[in-house]
């Protein structure tokens, strides 16, 4: 009989009063007020490590939503990842009272450069045991570039160019500047390190000139799990490359299953494995003891959301709240001339923009989401498993900490029992834990190449 496929849970979060679901932080009881409280995320903590999630997927931004109605106004009144603080820096509490609980971190390649931030993510492979992964991103607020020095953003497929060789020179350090055996600890001889054991990198290259030693002794991974998230075309012969977790999605099942296929593609021709890449999606999940309760939950979630939120997030260059809800789309993007033909969720012509409105709020609910008791949400994310295709879900935060404790003390007994979650035995790296094949990289990804001082220079 074969093992029924298991499921990846990890809560979807960031260090911000609202990360996705725009306007429920003022539900009553809800938490995120505590954001800068480092207790907020310790009891969090502890809600995943003895709920049974495999991990937190921290997101971030490195500035702010200003496009919508001209400026970050609206962003700020609904506390849309703004105040936000850096993701990083709450690991190491989360790690102090946790022992299983792995950790995904988002980071940008874009504007900061690489060796710093190996040494950070060294640093917090040591301080977790192994259970860090790096959620890699290339930026895409025209804000972020901004506040890096730049007048608009760097062209999409060239942030892609540079990330490619951001994650050479990391690859060098993580895993070829130092060997295994290096650290010594010789206390009678005095030496720590075999100086012979460690060496320069030397990297000169078209974006970074990185000369080396890493500063960091090798850490349980080495390199974190690397995650990406992305559905474009430069992204997914990226992640071929580089990506062992992928964040992605579609608006239907089938987008899904097309991108999963391309970056499977993308890794075989790279040397790797298909299932050497994970995919993990985001998901709604409202659930209920009763079907009552969980359609409860749901029309307060949806009665508090705030629509200027979702359309200041989208970066929407046109203020469809401006217009009465029976007036034409056409007439909008006329309006709007150049800056409305670039609305993602406006089509071309057709349609009222009450109706454009009522798309854009019902498309958070049009796919991997689920309301009901834990038997109908099990069964849904079964579906998910067994037919969509998918590896994980990061799980949308309504509320904090209601999503989690709900999914906690409902769902996960109903997946434990139908076998679709991993078992927790002894702690294990975030690695071996989502793979099953150790902490290190497999032999057969690009960094591997490096080790032991080989193509370094």
């Amino acid at each position: 009989m074969t093992e029924p496929k298991k499921l990846i849970v990890n809560l979807f979060e960031m260090n911000t009063p609202s990360h996705i679901t725009h306007g429920l932080w003022r539900l009553p009881d809800n938490n995120r007020e505590r954001f800068n409280d480092l207790d907020y995320w310790t009891e969090l903590a502890q809600i995943l490590e003895h709920g049974g999630f495999d991990g937190i997927f921290l997101a971030d931004v490195i500035g702010a939503y200003d496009v919508f109605r001209g400026g970050p106004e609206t962003a700020l009144r609904e506390g849309l990842q703004i105040p936000s603080n850096d993701p990083l820096l709450v690991v190491p509490a989360m790690a102090a009272v946790t022992k299983r609980l792995g950790f995904g971190v988002t980071f940008s390649t874009t504007y900061e450069p690489p060796f710093a931030f190996a040494r950070r993510m060294s640093t917090l492979d040591h301080l977790t045991k192994g259970r860090i992964g790096w959620n890699i991103v290339t930026s895409y607020l025209p804000n972020a570039a901004r506040n890096f020095g730049l007048d608009g953003e760097v062209p999409h497929d060239r942030r892609y160019e540079i990330a490619d060789e951001y994650l050479e020179v990391l690859y060098k350090l993580w895993e070829g500047s130092w060997d295994d055996d290096a650290v010594i600890r010789d206390r009678e001889r005095g030496v720590y390190t075999d100086p012979t054991k460690v060496r320069y990198i030397d990297h000169a290259g078209e974006h970074f000139r990185v000369k080396g030693p890493h500063l960091s002794e090798p850490s349980r991974q080495r390199t974190p799990v690397l995650y990406q998230a992305t559905g474009s075309l430069a992204g997914i012969a990226f992640a071929g490359t580089h990506a062992e977790v992928v964040f992605t999605g579609g608006r239907t099942i089938e987008d899904f299953r097309r991108n999963a296929q391309g970056m499977r593609d993308a890794a075989v021709s790279r040397g790797r494995a298909g299932d050497d890449v994970k995919f993990v999606v985001q998901a709604g999940v409202v659930v209920g003891r009763t079907e009552e309760e969980a359609a409860d939950k749901l029309r307060a979630y949806r009665a508090n959301q705030s629509v200027d939120g979702i359309l200041a997030h989208s970066s929407l260059p046109v203020d469809l709240t401006a217009y009465p809800r029976e007036t034409p789309v056409a007439k909008v993007l006329e309006d709007a001339g150049e800056a409305g033909a670039t609305g993602r969720f406006l089509p071309v012509s057709g349609g009222t923009v009450g109706e454009a409105l009522d798309r854009i709020v019902e498309s958070r609910e049009d796919r991997f989401f689920v309301a009901g008791t834990p038997k109908v949400v099990a069964d849904e994310i079964e579906q998910w498993l067994d037919v969509a295709g998918i590896d994980g879900i990061n799980l949308r935060q309504y509320h904090s900490f209601g999503t989690a404790r709900d999914f906690a003390e409902l769902v996960v007994p109903e997946l434990r029992r139908r076998g679709r979650l991993h078992e927790d035995g002894e702690p294990t790296s975030l690695r071996d834990r989502l793979f099953g094949r150790g902490d290190r990289l497999p032999g057969n990804h690009r960094g591997a190449r490096y080790r032991g001082g080989a193509n370094l220079g």
